[in-house]
């Protein structure tokens, strides 16, 4: 599929006390379970982050910000400057449970918008959404005027919302599994028994 996935690591994790990414989910780190998943559909993998010798392992194309220090929105920028790709998936490293399959159908919605962005309960999910590379100059915009919220980001743009129902249509599992992000140490116990459960299954 002539798309590029993203993906985010550059959070500093201190609610989770150590990096998210490299928490161990069965025999995998989480980043790893991340790239595995998306390799099955996308042409092209990268990473941003700001320790790149830290995920040498991953063996793929790492970059990091432009903008350092500027959150989710920095890495976003500079992953699309590096894609190849009109098409681009940013998905965050703290989301052990995201579907290629659901991925490819946001892909396929994304057509002329600027962005498809998930709503799940009411909620937005900007970093598991698919972004034009087109919209970098609106990003540097965003961060050069220090308005960093990926919101402000989406108010600028032609944006395609898909609510649970038509997101359902394309799953392959919950969507609450998929969304499933974590920020902190229960949360990273209650992947590992989710893991544990679905390999029992």
């Amino acid at each position: 599929m002539k798309a590029t996935a993203i993906l985010l690591s550059g959070g500093k994790s201190s609610r989770m006390g150590t990096n998210k990414a490299l928490l161990k989910i069965q025999d995998k780190t989480n980043i790893e379970r991340i790239k595995d998943e998306l390799i099955k559909i996308f042409d092209e993998v990268i990473l941003v982050t700001n320790d790149p010798e830290a995920y040498e392992f991953l063996q793929i194309n790492t970059i990091t910000d432009e903008y350092p220090g500027q959150g989710p929105l920095a890495g976003i920028h500079a992953g699309l400057k590096a894609s190849s790709s009109d098409a681009n998936l940013a998905v965050a490293c703290d989301m052990p449970f995201v579907s290629a399959e659901l991925a490819e159908s946001m892909i396929k919605r994304l057509g002329h918008h600027d962005a498809v962005i998930p709503v799940i309960e009411g909620r937005q999910h900007p970093l598991f959404a698919v972004y034009q590379k087109t919209i970098v100059q609106e990003i540097e915009e965003c961060i050069k005027s220090d308005s960093l919220r990926l919101k402000a980001l989406l108010e600028k743009l032609d944006v395609l919302y898909l609510t649970e129902q038509d997101l359902e249509i394309y799953s392959n599992g919950p969507l609450d599994r998929i969304f499933f992000n974590m920020n902190v140490p229960e949360e990273y116990e209650l992947a590992v028994q989710q893991a544990k459960g679905k390999e029992q299954e």
